[in-house]
């Protein structure tokens, strides 16, 4: 994942720098810099791996025998290997070492207030640097799949059944109960989950400049004395104060303070979003107080729409059953880290619902069966004995068949609901948004932070001249130290 651009709230146009601050921030950046080249050197031998397996491709379409190429993308699989591990361990390295630097960057900062006048002063954005996008996506997603548990589970179970009849009733369930648990395993193993890793870094040609560019020039004095109280280094307005200034003027002694005039604007987009539907539905193999419960619910069920005049059990049970089994817990983790610019962000309705029916087990079915045939098996003397049991059996598989369909049709209907949340939707939305602003940043309308600072130094030397120039014109020699006009001279100090 590609670095956010290094930005510190206290260094804002106009604002005097704090040297100290200014430092930390290019550490900061300069340990960024191993950390972009080494990834930049990764997604090359990516895309130069990927290239070269299309031109494969291509010559193999074409008749041709790409043998040596085929040896060279080998090569270049190992280069991409060996590039991936040192990227991994120079972040590994550099972010140990940003950590402490990163640490140092507060939110809120006072400082002095600009010497500036502000009045006067404009801003002026000017084409200095250029438009620029440097963009890396990883993207993977699991769809869910749809199901009809009704249609699946009776077809499956009656033509298993209907294939192993001649092995025996207790086998021919057995078999039917296993290829229905090798499907539902198959099938309900496919979870919703999505992960979307979007990083952006934007270059803008618009700088910002303070042009004309005007110092209050008694305020810039009281800002001197604030920043350096010392005896030797204050502005005091007399003329022995003003003599041994000017005699320090561009010695390597002569100490300044930089105030930021303009600066090229660049923008970064760091975004990561994970979803994860995790459903989980459980059966008397895994839960057998909950198995209980549900064979005390079907059975209410079943005797309540027996004295009815029918068989199986009703929607409102099988609900009942539903809530027993199946639970549903979707997981979104999602982080944006954005410089220079606030995207909108756009929460989606996500559907929710709970599992339907995985691994049925119709082992209470076989176990009643067993009994059935035990009831029976006491009566096989007789020829009429042996068809009556067997068309009571034949009769309790018909029920316990559609018993089971009706509760797999019931849940076929999903408690469906619908909840806000930030997904892969969001974070795409917002990465558009930011796209497009930046395309169409205007003059007017400017985004960004600063990425190249210009600092307009000021001295003790410059500000006693402009003292000077300000209030005494067209005495001494008039020395500007910013864009204010140069006052017109009269005929008699020019004679």
């Amino acid at each position: 994942m590609s670095t956010t651009i290094p930005y510190s709230p206290s260094l804002v146009l106009g604002s005097i720098v704090e040297p100290a601050t200014m430092d930390n921030l290019l550490a900061i950046s300069a340990a960024q810099t191993p950390i972009d080249a080494a990834q930049e050197t990764l997604n090359s031998f990516i895309s130069m791996k990927r290239s070269l397996e299309m031109t494969v491709q291509e010559l193999i379409n074409m008749g041709l025998d790409p043998k040596d190429l085929v040896k060279k993308v080998q090569e270049v699989g190992t280069d991409v290997d060996k590039a991936a591990t040192a990227y991994a361990t120079t972040r590994l390295e550099q972010e140990l070492k940003l950590q402490p630097l990163r640490a140092k960057v507060q939110i809120v900062n006072a400082g002095v207030e600009s010497p500036i006048d502000y009045n006067r002063t404009q801003i002026k954005a000017l084409p200095l640097a250029a438009d620029s996008l440097k963009m890396d996506a990883q993207f993977f997603t699991f769809d869910d799949n749809a199901e009809n548990d009704s249609d699946t589970l009776s077809n499956i179970k009656s033509y298993v059944s209907a294939a192993t009849s001649f092995l025996g009733q207790g086998v021919s369930f057995d078999m039917a109960k296993t290829a229905v648990n090798q499907v539902e395993k198959q099938r309900q193993m496919h979870k919703i989950s999505g992960t979307l890793v979007l990083t952006a870094t934007c270059t803008h040609k618009e700088a910002q400049v303070l042009s004309p560019f005007y110092l209050d020039v008694d305020k810039a004095i009281r800002v001197w004395n604030q920043l350096f109280p010392g005896a030797k280094d204050k502005i005091r307005m007399d003329e022995t104060t003003l003599r041994q200034i000017a005699e320090t003027e561009g010695s390597t002694t002569e100490k300044s303070f930089n105030i930021i005039s303009g600066a090229s604007l660049g923008s970064s987009f760091v975004g990561m979003v994970h979803v994860l539907n995790a459903e989980e539905s459980t059966t008397s193999q895994d839960d057998e107080s909950r198995a209980k419960d549900m064979k005390a619910t079907l059975s209410l069920g079943s005797a309540i729409a027996s004295l009815k005049g029918g068989f199986g059990v009703d929607k409102n049970f099988a609900q009942d059953v539903k809530r027993l089994l199946s639970t549903q817990n979707i997981t979104s983790h999602v982080t944006l880290i954005t410089a220079g610019y606030i995207p909108t962000i756009k929460a989606n309705q996500v559907a929710l619902g709970v599992k339907q029916f995985a691994n049925f087990d119709p082992s209470d079915m076989m176990t009643s069966l067993a009994k059935l045939s035990d009831f029976t098996s006491a009566d096989r003397a007789s020829l009429q004995q042996a068809a009556t049991a067997a068309r009571t059996k034949g009769e309790f598989v018909a029920l316990k068949t559609a018993n089971i369909e009706s509760v797999m049709q019931s849940l076929a209907k999903l408690d469906d609901g619908q909840n806000s949340m930030l997904d892969i939707s969001s974070m795409v939305v917002a990465f558009e948004d930011y796209v497009n602003t930046a395309a169409a940043a205007t003059p007017e309308a400017a985004i960004g932070v600063p990425i190249n600072y210009y600092l307009k130094p000021i001295t003790r030397t410059q500000l006693a001249q402009m003292w000077v120039s300000k209030y005494y014109p067209n005495k001494y020699l008039d020395i500007q130290g910013d864009d204010t006009p140069r006052p017109k001279q009269d005929a008699a100090a020019t004679t």
